[in-house]
């Protein structure tokens, strides 16, 4: 208390700024960590304790407060559980087993079944009816539209992972799109306009993600100042 008596305005304002920076940093760090925890999980299992009322809610709430050019919002889900989950990965494994050739597709299907054995199953959409709009309002940026589009489809994206990975739920992002995209469509009754980006399989983490590994910073970044 007495140096607290002691310090001038000024001091004191300096010491408030500084704690201020330092809980900032540490708020920074802690979402630094946050991206670092999210990796692509394949051993899956559903061991969750998250129930499934809550995981709609984050996945839901990580889409809505997603950003997107224009505030277009033009990214959609279908959130699947329990059967659905189990009936969509069919429709992948029917599919492939058409195309893979019999002798090489024993690997396919245990990649498939790993998938099966989460809890749940995203399916990420970008609606084509919000672009096609967008191109007619913005003439000009009609070419960029269908960029931004799938800009905002992989912000959504990582948002849903990052905040499964919050919950202690693993993830890992598929695309088995265009292939599957009519059987999808046709199983759930979804709007012809949704175009199938990508497809993320979830579950309780059975196994680590290995070692990541990450090129020379010197290949990827250019800093100037």
């Amino acid at each position: 208390m007495k140096r607290l008596i002691a310090m001038s305005g000024s001091e004191w304002q300096s010491k408030n700024e500084q704690e201020l920076n330092n809980f900032s940093k540490g708020l920074d760090m802690s979402f630094l960590d946050k991206l670092k925890s999210r990796r692509s999980i394949y051993a899956l299992g559903r061991n969750v304790n998250t129930d499934n009322s809550t995981i709609e809610s984050v996945i839901k709430e990580a889409i809505r407060n997603s950003p997107s050019s224009f505030n277009s919002q033009s990214s959609r889900a279908a959130i699947l559980f329990n059967g659905e989950h189990e009936a969509f990965w069919q429709i992948v494994e029917d599919t492939l087993r058409a195309i893979v050739p019999a002798d090489a597709f024993a690997a396919t299907e245990a990649k498939i079944n790993s998938f099966r054995a989460g809890h749940g199953t995203v399916l990420f959409f970008e609606d084509q009816d919000v672009v096609k709009g967008l191109q007619e309002k913005f003439a000009a940026y009609a070419d960029n539209f269908p960029i931004w589009s799938e800009q905002a489809s992989g912000i959504a994206q990582h948002a849903v992972w990052l905040a499964l990975a919050d919950h202690n739920i693993g993830a890992s992002l598929q695309h088995y799109n265009p292939i599957i995209d009519e059987q999808t469509m046709a199983r759930w009754n979804l709007p012809a306009s949704w175009k199938l980006r990508a497809q993320m399989p979830f579950g309780s983490i059975e196994a680590p993600a290995g070692e990541k590994a990450f090129m020379d910073d010197e290949e990827r970044f250019r800093v100037f100042a």
